[in-house]
């Protein structure tokens, strides 16, 4: 998902480098969009007036945003696109905020269809002040960009998404079952 949105980001002239936790992967893509590829986070952050993080688990996300800290200057603007727990947005939020740093969460929902085709719906969760500030990168990425609150609230906002979807699927195999249990023939 993370090639797609920058592909998106760089098309809108919003796109400063790229980086990978798998340097060939970021060199690949650079190569692509003709742009750079940051040797470390710390290059990346002192060269961005915002960074769009997108990885897979709350230890990952702590790490890329440890990685930034050296580079990191007051007024920048750190997005969160992963989804993690609520806690951790917070935890991020109280530290970047330590440095002067506005922090994002807004996980995404609409997988990598959405990510290439930059028609994500983004929930937002942190500072008002802040999300009006990225709300412009945040509009080469998706298309449905929901401000929800104090930081953390997009993280619980992607979790009650998940719960409602999971809760559809359940619902929908249970009715099936008991179709097929009453002798309705169903055609897929």
């Amino acid at each position: 998902m993370g090639a797609h949105m920058a592909r998106n980001l760089h098309r809108s002239g919003l796109l400063t480098g790229v980086w990978n936790r798998t340097a060939g992967k970021a060199t690949a893509l650079a190569e692509e969009l003709k742009c750079h590829a940051f040797a470390s986070l710390a290059e990346l952050a002192g060269n961005c007036e915002a960074v769009v993080i997108c990885v897979s688990a709350d230890d990952d996300l702590r790490a890329v945003v440890a990685g930034l800290d050296a580079g990191l200057t007051p007024n920048m603007i750190v997005i969160d696109c992963s989804t993690v727990g609520s806690a951790t947005a917070r935890e991020m939020h109280d530290h970047l905020a330590a440095l002067g740093v506005g922090f994002l969460d807004c996980p995404v929902s609409g997988g990598v269809e959405g990510a290439r085709n930059a028609t994500l719906a983004i929930m937002a969760g942190g500072e008002e002040s802040v999300f009006g500030r990225a709300l412009p990168i945040l509009e080469k990425l998706g298309k449905t960009i929901t401000y929800l609150g104090a930081s953390g609230a997009g993280q619980a906002a992607k979790a009650t998404n998940q719960i409602m979807c999971a809760g559809i699927i359940q619902a929908v195999g249970e009715a099936m079952a008991f179709a097929m249990r009453r002798g309705c023939r169903l055609k897929g």
